[in-house]
C-alpha cells in the first residue's frame, strides 16, 4: 500500500512538518527588474519575463516605485507610466517598504559608508532594506545592489 493512502499518514501536516517544508525566498525587486519586465526592448526582458512569471515573495522600496513610474514618464508618457503603477499593484505578494525618517538616516549612513560608489538614495534603501529583512536574492540589473552581500539574479 503506497504511503499516502495509508490512513495513518492522511492526516494535516503537524506544525513542525509544515515549519520545514520548502518555501520560496523573499526577493528584493529593484527598479531594473521592473523595467526590464515591462520593456520590451530591455536586453534583461526575457530574464525577468520569465521571473515575473512566478515570482517568489518580493519586497521594494517606496523609492523604486518612484524611480520606475518617473522612467516610464520620461522615456514613455502618462499611460505607460499609469501601466507600471497598475502592474506593481496586481503583483500578489509584493511588500513595499516605505521611505520615512529612519529610513533616511539608515540609507544615508550607507551613503556615506559607500562613498566611493555612485548610489542613489533609492539603491541605499533598497541595500539598507536587504540587510534588515535578511534577503540575499536580488532581482536588479545594476552591479551597486551587491555592496552588502546579496547576490543578482541572472
Amino acid at each position: 500500500m503506497p504511503v499516502w493512502s495509508n490512513p495513518a499518514t492522511r492526516g494535516r501536516a503537524r506544525r513542525l512538518t509544515r515549519s520545514s517544508m520548502a518555501r520560496k525566498t523573499e526577493c528584493y525587486a529593484d527598479t531594473g527588474a521592473f523595467i526590464a519586465f515591462l520593456d520590451r526592448s530591455d536586453s534583461y526582458h526575457g530574464l525577468f519575463r520569465r521571473l515575473f512569471s512566478n515570482p517568489p515573495p518580493l519586497a521594494t522600496s517606496a523609492l523604486v516605485l518612484a524611480e520606475g513610474h518617473g522612467w516610464f514618464l520620461r522615456r514613455y508618457d502618462q499611460r505607460r507610466a499609469l501601466e507600471f503603477l497598475n502592474f506593481v499593484d496586481a503583483l500578489p505578494a509584493l511588500t513595499i517598504e516605505e521611505f520615512d525618517g529612519g529610513a533616511v538616516k539608515a540609507a544615508s549612513r550607507l551613503l556615506k559608508k559607500f562613498a566611493d560608489q555612485k548610489l542613489t538614495l533609492a539603491d541605499a534603501h533598497g541595500l539598507t532594506m536587504m540587510s534588515d529583512r535578511r534577503i540575499t536574492s536580488c532581482w536588479s540589473t545594476d552591479r551597486h545592489m551587491t555592496l552588502t552581500g546579496a547576490t543578482l539574479v541572472t
